[in-house]
């Protein structure tokens, strides 16, 4: 076992950028690790082989690929009739228990035993009651971070369904029994966690060391301020052009928690005061209704040559670009003023930082992820109190940013300090060495 040059494999269900989300994270660690020139080899699941050999040409031979057999994905599909939290608690936590058994097990021992492997590091499922199978394999274990432990805001438990509500409860009563039976957790010798509300979340009767470390960062070599763009387009929305719309936008997966709905609302009052656009970037299964309502807000114009008796602005001021890879995102983000995250159920909320990463405030929810991320320097957080104070005070924050380029300034400056401070890949990546380093040095002793 070498402390100072470990051999290090990363265990995952999958590492993907389009993906997004956790997917994103065991592909950043094997990045970045390989980058500083660390001995590191990463088994995943075979869904995002062609993504992987088309970026990691050189360390391709390093990626270890679990088979995706055609009996689990046929069980996976069943999750398309549950609730998504509910889905993921029963059906998706079968299928990833399972594969971890009967696939992934004997690859990681394999690997083990032919790379010399010093130390495990399995950073995802983020939940913190998720048990992991990853245990009796000779080498110390590093699990996380995780980010967990969420409820909706007490104004918002109304949207939590009762089938999801009940599992929920049930599936938390039971994790401690799981993770008994299922032991990965409960013998891992470090345990990474993004806050305070995941620590309070893990199972008992673990016997490792528990360890803060935030769960996203950001990648500078891809979100970045462009010098081509200073001060986000300060100039042109001073005296020279006042008419110039401040434009606001949306990252992320349209489902019901995000509460782009909301955003619309807001938005609707904040065009009839102002010049404004808002690009909403992203797709799932709630975009035919936010569609809908952006054009019931005439925020949008008609398709098709319809025609509600309204009298329907010239230009749309809500567009839906759908999903973009995130270099396109960046772009985007490049010409935009504004980042709005109204998420209801955010754990983490990367975008945040991607934003902050390229100059530029953010508005988002004072609840879960957002709140870690952001202060008064960087950010405007709004709380989420009810359905109508939160479009209020989310209008009345876009308002405010709109109207004050010096103020979008001076936020967007504090925020890429504070990323380049705390949140860049580059700085993660050493502490995470430094946690391997202390992980293998406990262990010996």
């Amino acid at each position: 076992m070498s402390v100072d040059n470990p051999h290090v494999l990363i265990v995952a269900q999958h590492a993907s950028l389009k993906f997004g989300g956790e997917a994103a994270l065991p592909w950043h660690y094997f990045h970045f690790l390989r980058k500083r020139g660390v001995e590191a080899w990463l088994v995943v699941h075979d869904w995002t082989r062609d993504e992987l050999k088309s970026f990691f040409h050189e360390d391709f031979d390093r990626i270890c690929f679990v088979p995706d057999p055609y009996w689990l994905r046929v069980v996976g599909r069943l999750e398309r009739f549950l609730p998504s939290r509910v889905a993921n608690f029963t059906v998706k936590l079968f299928v990833r228990l399972v594969a971890q058994i009967l696939y992934q097990r004997p690859i990681i021992k394999k690997t083990i035993r032919e790379q010399k492997i010093d130390i495990i590091h399995q950073p995802i499922p983020v939940s913190p009651k998720e048990p992991s199978m990853i245990f009796g394999l000779g080498v110390p274990v590093v699990i996380g971070p995780m980010n967990g432990g969420m409820e909706y805001p007490p104004g918002f438990r109304y949207m939590e369904s009762r089938l999801a509500n009940q599992t929920l409860k049930i599936a938390r009563l039971w994790s401690s029994f799981f993770n008994v039976l299922i032991p990965g957790k409960l013998r891992a010798t470090t345990l990474l966690v993004a806050n305070s509300r995941t620590t309070d979340a893990l199972p008992k009767f673990i016997r490792g060391q528990v360890t803060n470390l935030v769960e996203n960062g950001v990648d500078l070599s891809l979100w970045k301020q462009n010098p081509q763009i200073p001060s986000h387009r300060l100039e042109d929305i001073t005296e020279q052009n006042p008419q110039q719309p401040i434009k606001f936008v949306f990252v992320g997966r349209l489902v019901d928690w995000k509460a782009v709905d909301l955003l619309l609302a807001a938005c609707k009052s904040v065009a009839e005061q102002i010049s404004v656009e808002l690009e909403i970037i992203g797709t799932g299964p709630e975009l035919p209704t936010l569609q809908t309502l952006a054009q019931e807000f005439d925020l949008t114009k008609p398709q098709n040559g319809e025609n509600s008796g309204k009298q329907h602005r010239e230009r749309d001021i809500v567009s839906f670009t759908g999903w973009l890879p995130q270099a396109e995102c960046a772009q985007r983000l490049e010409s935009a003023d504004v980042l709005v995250l109204p998420s209801l159920f955010e754990c983490g909320g990367a975008v945040i930082l991607e934003a902050m990463a390229m100059g530029i405030p953010v508005i988002a929810t004072n609840w879960g992820g957002p709140a870690d991320y952001l202060d008064e320097s960087c950010g405007i957080l709004i709380d989420p109190i009810s359905r109508d104070s939160f479009i209020k005070d989310l209008a009345e924050a876009m308002l405010k940013l709109a109207k004050s380029p010096e103020f979008r300034e001076a936020m967007g400056k504090a925020g890429r300090q504070r990323v380049l401070d705390n949140f860049d890949w580059e700085v993660k990546v050493t502490k995470i060495i430094d946690i391997y380093q202390e992980a293998m040095v406990r262990t010996k002793t």
